[in-house]
């Protein structure tokens, strides 16, 4: 498969460059509510945490890293992903990332993001569960403080990890609970890992107060969304590309106000949509559906939220206006308090009103 693009323009023949929409992206208060702890790490610190293990198969050359990260198909994503996943062994290294992925937001301009985390990778790695915890809340109250970047948190089951590792997370969830904490996930290969299995954390999870927020049918068809609904109660789905295929399930979503949280470079790189031209956001959106626009594990593809945004644009024809009302659509489905959203939407209101490009 070939590298993902970089250049927000680069999918796309059009005679026009979007150098002003570019410019008021780039300075666009944003929100963000499907990007992963290990996926966002940036190719410095990769190769920081490669050198520091030397025994792992992570290149410690960034520019090589280029060539890692490219990807065969979802199974090979999942197993260069896990690689990477190694390098995280101590709770410096957990408090390191979290930190530098902040940091690497607040360039963007995003103020608000809730991130999944996978408790599991680090604890089942000899990380015990309460230094894991503290090490995200600390990199999380110094972000907010010194960069100005609010992080909540999704604590993820590991699909694949099977019930053992969602037994890890539901206990973590709901036994340490952090401040940081507002949803319960589920990511991982959809392919032999069965949403229904899964329902009895869910509703631990929900019980103890936490939003559900599982990845559903993005390399499987859209009953794995029905799953998610139905047996998960999914407030939002993760990707749901595969929704447009079942226009009952266009229409459900879109009824009942249940947002997808759309990646569109993931989905090409890990070949869930074989092409940008096919991506089904436009369809979402024209049925109705509430999207937001998501990086997913951004270096990894060779993107970030702000060419996320571009692409958007370009697969949904939007202007200015557009993109601000896209940037508000994450602001009101995210788990933020009422007060929260109301200052980040009106800060958005402020930019896009003074904006001259």
């Amino acid at each position: 498969m070939a590298r993902p693009f970089r250049a927000p323009g680069a999918p796309f023949d059009q005679e026009e460059p979007l150098s002003d929409l570019d410019a008021f992206i780039a300075g666009l208060p944003k929100a963000e509510l499907h990007v992963h702890h290990v996926g966002s790490a940036s190719p410095r610190i990769v190769s920081e945490l490669a050198a520091r293990h030397p025994d792992s198969a992570v290149p410690t050359d960034p520019d090589a890293l280029v060539d890692y990260f490219t990807f065969r198909d979802f199974a090979h994503f999942i197993e260069v992903y896990l690689s990477v996943v190694d390098l995280i062994r101590d709770a410096e290294d957990v408090r390191l990332l979290t930190y530098e992925v902040a940091r690497d937001m607040a360039r963007q301009q995003i103020r608000y993001a809730e991130l999944t985390v996978t408790p599991f990778s680090s604890t089942s790695r000899g990380i015990p569960d309460a230094a894991f915890v503290e090490a995200i809340e600390d990199a999380r109250k110094a972000a907010e403080s010194e960069l100005g970047v609010a992080l909540r948190w999704c604590f993820d089951i590991p699909g694949m990890a099977g019930l053992e590792a969602a037994e890890e997370t539901a206990t973590i969830a709901c036994g340490l609970q952090p401040e940081g904490l507002v949803s319960f996930g589920l990511g991982g290969p959809e392919i032999g890992v069965p949403r229904p299995q899964f329902k009895p954390y869910f509703d631990r999870a929900r019980a103890a107060g936490l939003h559900s927020v599982p990845h559903a049918g993005e390399s499987t068809g859209p009953g794995t969304i029905w799953d998610a609904l139905n047996e998960l109660g999914a407030e939002r789905i993760g990707h749901g590309t595969s929704a447009t295929q079942d226009p009952r399930l266009l229409a459900h979503l879109a009824e009942h106000r249940i947002p997808l949280e759309v990646c569109p470079t993931s989905n090409i790189a890990t070949g869930a949509v074989r092409t940008l031209e096919e991506h089904p956001l436009k369809e979402m959106a024209d049925a109705g559906v509430l999207v937001t626009i998501n990086s997913d594990d951004p270096p990894m593809f060779g993107t970030d939220l702000n060419t996320e945004y571009a692409v958007a644009a370009r697969l949904l024809g939007l202007n200015a206006h557009g993109l601000a009302d896209l940037a508000k659509n994450a602001v009101t489905v995210s788990f933020m308090d009422t007060a929260a959203k109301a200052r980040l939407t009106a800060e958005i209101d402020t930019y896009t009103a003074s904006w001259r490009g």
